[in-house]
């Protein structure tokens, strides 16, 4: 911004930018004079000022005969008084947003099952996607693991999680081992380890081969197959829930702007840009909900939309893994409203650990 603003200047943007998130339409002078300032301000004061705002980057103009429209760096002040005036609620009396939240996740459990519903309340409370992202690795039950031998020493394993995800990836074995083997080893797995936490059976597979190596012959085919499936030291996947992404197909500013639009769902598709989006961009250490403008920087596809998120410290039977819940939405949207949901859903999931969430008083 080229130079300080006044403080009533700042409360006339503010005004602007609350008309305009709103109405989504230019604001005129003289309708701030009566609206926001009950003629308290005249039409021409309002004008003057509006126009040393624009000189300085925070206003602009979409039509000659039209009123303002803040400009991104107005958007980014206006948060930052947000922000900083309404840091995240602790052991406060839950406001009506709150008790919305709160009866949404009620009887909700599980890692996966919470993070779904997060994504789908974040999208209904917004004007735009709600995302959730969580590590999936370690918290995550085995459905069913399958190998197939594609050559001599090589192996596709392919294990399917109880949450649906569907993890791939090819094998060289050292010994070789037959069909007959591969078919004993996922036999085995399939038996003895179904609805196992994939830590569990790791740790399970290990304790036995020590104990009872002689007599588990099947078991250590088993345990050299699974720990190239599963690498100890591998980063813990994460998958990311994705809701309300026709909220954005219907906002007045992107149908005139086909690329624009086609470019945005095309980001919203690959989920890992969305991954790394997030992870870019959310600190796990921080306990603060963060709005973040231009994030074509990050990703091109994403030009337009801004970010709200916060990380989400998902306990207990998650074992702690970091998480992140976010809004991602047009630069016209109600900021309070979204900061304040994503930095209440990031607590709520904190408390839930793994149990059902009460219903609100």
């Amino acid at each position: 911004m080229a130079k300080a603003i006044t403080t009533r200047q700042r409360e006339i943007l503010n005004a602007i930018v609350e008309s305009y998130i709103a109405t989504g339409e230019p604001v005129s002078s003289g309708a701030l004079a009566q609206t926001a300032f009950a003629n308290s301000m005249s039409s021409a004061t309002l004008r003057n000022e509006m126009a040393e705002l624009a000189e300085a980057g925070l206003l602009d103009q979409p039509h000659t005969s039209a009123g303002r429209v803040p400009s991104g760096e107005a958007f980014r002040l206006y948060v930052q008084q947000l922000t900083a005036a309404a840091p995240r609620p602790t052991g406060v009396q839950p406001t009506p947003l709150h008790a919305q939240i709160d009866t949404s996740f009620a009887g909700v459990a599980g890692q996966s099952a919470l993070l779904e519903r997060t994504s789908h309340v974040l999208a209904a409370l917004s004007s735009g996607v709600g995302l959730a992202v969580g590590a999936a690795a370690s918290a995550d039950l085995l459905e069913h693991i399958h190998f197939s031998r594609l050559a001599p020493r090589r192996v596709l394993a392919v294990v399917v999680t109880r949450g649906g995800l569907v993890r791939d990836r090819v094998l060289t074995l050292e010994p070789d081992l037959s069909a007959v083997q591969l078919e004993t080893a996922a036999n085995f797995l399939n038996r003895h380890f179904h609805g196992w936490n994939i830590d569990r059976i790791r740790n399970e597979l290990a304790r036995r081969i020590e104990s009872e190596r002689a007599a588990y012959r099947q078991l250590a085919d088993a345990t050299a197959l699974w720990a190239q499936t599963v690498p100890t030291d591998a980063a813990p996947q994460q998958t990311v829930y994705i809701e309300g992404v026709a909220n954005l197909v219907g906002l007045p500013q992107f149908p005139s702007d086909r690329d624009r639009l086609r470019a945005i769902l095309a980001a919203l598709e690959e989920k890992q840009r969305l991954i790394e989006l997030l992870n870019a961009y959310v600190d796990a250490r921080q306990d603060s909900v963060r709005v973040v403008f231009d994030l074509e920087r990050q990703d091109p596809g994403m030009a337009g939309l801004v970010l709200i998120a916060a990380p989400a410290h998902l306990a207990a039977g998650c074992e702690g893994a970091p998480g992140t819940v976010a809004i991602l939405g047009p630069q016209r949207m109600n900021y309070q409203s979204a900061i304040d949901a994503v930095g209440y859903v990031a607590q709520l999931l904190h408390r839930m650990q793994d149990g059902p969430a009460p219903l609100s008083p």
